[in-house]
Formats: structure tokens, sequence, C-alpha cells
């Protein structure tokens, strides 16, 4: 019995940890008329090409991105906040749509590949870091488009936000 203590001891504070965390990851949203973009203020429906969602922790409604670009800007500003819980960008290898990407596209930007350098533009008419659920898709993307792959945390700060230092991006 003297042995069976410290381990129920041990489940039962394990426990109480596990009931105080922020619970399961949230899951993407799909735009609305009511998603509107984080910087400019603007409806997500005015802006094409691929967009980015992003949870922070004690929020229930994702802070929401004309372009992946942006979000990227988000993640480097230090006056934003630092408590990412999850962050989604459209599938672009999965969208049949550039200007338009299709509900059901999300995917996890930690576990996404991005092109930049590419010629085309994303929501806020600037270069964008597009975002692919496979390597493979994004090297299918490149042979029409141009640019390069990198990992989330490969995006360089000066891609995203000229004259940045090249720290990349923390995401949560």
């Amino acid at each position: 019995m003297t042995r069976i203590a410290p381990l129920l001891l041990a489940t039962l504070l394990l426990a109480g940890c596990l009931e105080k965390s922020d619970g399961p990851v949230p899951l993407p949203q799909e735009l609305s008329s009511n998603s509107v973009a984080a910087f400019c203020g603007m409806s997500l429906a005015e802006h094409p090409g691929p967009k980015a969602q992003l949870f922070l922790k004690g929020q229930a409604d994702p802070v929401w991105f004309a372009s992946v670009r942006d979000m990227f800007a988000y993640t480097l500003l230090p006056e934003e906040p630092k408590d990412i819980r999850a962050v989604y960008v459209n599938d672009m290898g999965r969208a049949r749509n550039w200007d338009r990407p299709e509900p059901g596209t999300w995917v996890d930007a930690r576990k996404a590949v991005f092109v930049i350098g590419s010629r085309r533009q994303g929501g806020m008419q600037q270069e964008e870091a597009v975002p692919f659920g496979t390597e493979q898709r994004a090297r299918a993307y490149i042979a029409g488009n141009g640019g390069r792959i990198v990992g989330f945390t490969e995006v360089p700060a000066s891609y995203v936000l000229p004259g940045m230092d090249p720290a990349p991006p923390t995401g949560g």
C-alpha cells in the first residue's frame, strides 16, 4: 500500500494539471461574412489568395489574416500576443480556386511547407508565402510559378517584414 500511495498522488496531481490545461486545440473555422482581417479590417472575401487564421489562448474566435504573409508578420511583431494555440492556412495544393480557396482546405501551418519568391501575389497584392500540405504539390506549383520551399520556422523575417532582423517566426 505504501508503494501505491505515491503513484496515486502523482496521478491525481497530473490529472489536476490536465484539467487546468487550455483543453483541445481549436479546429479551423470556415470563412463567414464576419471574417475580418486583423491588420486592414476588411472582409477576407475582398482579398484573393490563401488566407490564415490563428487562435490565441483564452479566445474562442480566430484572428483572421487576408494573406499568409500577414500571419507571419503577426507572429514576428513584438507587440502582438505570443500565446498562440493553433495556426491554420489554406492548402493551395487542395484549393481549386486561387482567388477563393474552398472550405475544407485548411492545414496546420506548422506542418505545411511554403513557397516564397513565386510570381503569384497574395491577398494584399504583395509577395506571398504560398502554403501547401505536401512538398510534392509545392514542387508542382514551383514548376509553373517559380519560388523555393521553406518550412514554417524557415520563412525569413526579411521576406515578411523587409528590414527586420532575420529571426524566424516563433508561432507559439
